[in-house]
């Protein structure tokens, strides 16, 4: 909660000319922003272009912002769409991309966000759940957010989001037991 008062302390520092508030924020998020992204468009360039669009995005509708919403969601629920629209285009010129068979593989970003070899590991297993289970993994327990939240990112009911999220951590507990691991979800 805390971080949320910080957050929304600063964009209101910039809507009232204070542009290095606007820059805390876009540092504060980027790396995050690129690592949703390219969970949809498998290419970490592809994803960071796609977050200078999210973040001038929010430079030229700044006053779209409503405050009684976090702006982490705000920020993810623009970069999902953003993501979105990237892959119908890219499907529309006959450069297809199937959504339903996307997951993460930029080893790259996965080398910074996940330092050490058994989250290495649990994210190889990840990798290998349906991408809707990927995502609300992804927005729940390494993101942290909250099922309002994400049920908004995701367009989804609460009771949805529930429901999946129980899904997806009983797969990946299955997956991960097949692996020999015990994981405790």
């Amino acid at each position: 909660m805390q971080n949320e008062l910080t957050d929304k302390k600063l964009y209101k520092n910039y809507l009232n000319g204070d542009n290095k508030a606007f820059e805390s924020l876009v540092l504060k998020y980027k790396e995050q922003i690129i690592y949703f992204i390219s969970t949809y468009t498998k290419n970490t360039q592809i994803a960071e272009d796609i977050s200078q669009d999210v973040f001038v995005y929010v430079l030229l509708n700044k006053e779209q912002y409503d405050f009684k919403y976090s702006l982490k969601t705000y920020l993810y629920m623009i970069a999902k769409c953003r993501a979105i629209n990237y892959i119908k285009k890219e499907k529309k010129t006959n450069n297809i991309i199937q959504y339903e068979n996307l997951c993460i593989e930029d080893n790259n970003l996965e080398e910074i966000v996940f330092k050490n070899e058994e989250n290495r590991k649990i994210m190889k297993t990840i990798k290998k759940l349906k991408p809707e289970y990927q995502e609300i993994i992804y927005l729940t327990i390494f993101q942290g957010f909250k099922y309002k939240e994400t049920a908004k990112i995701m367009d989804k009911s609460i009771a949805q989001v529930k429901g999946l999220l129980h899904r997806a951590k009983k797969k990946l507990k299955q997956l991960l037991e097949s692996e020999g691991y015990t994981y405790d979800i």
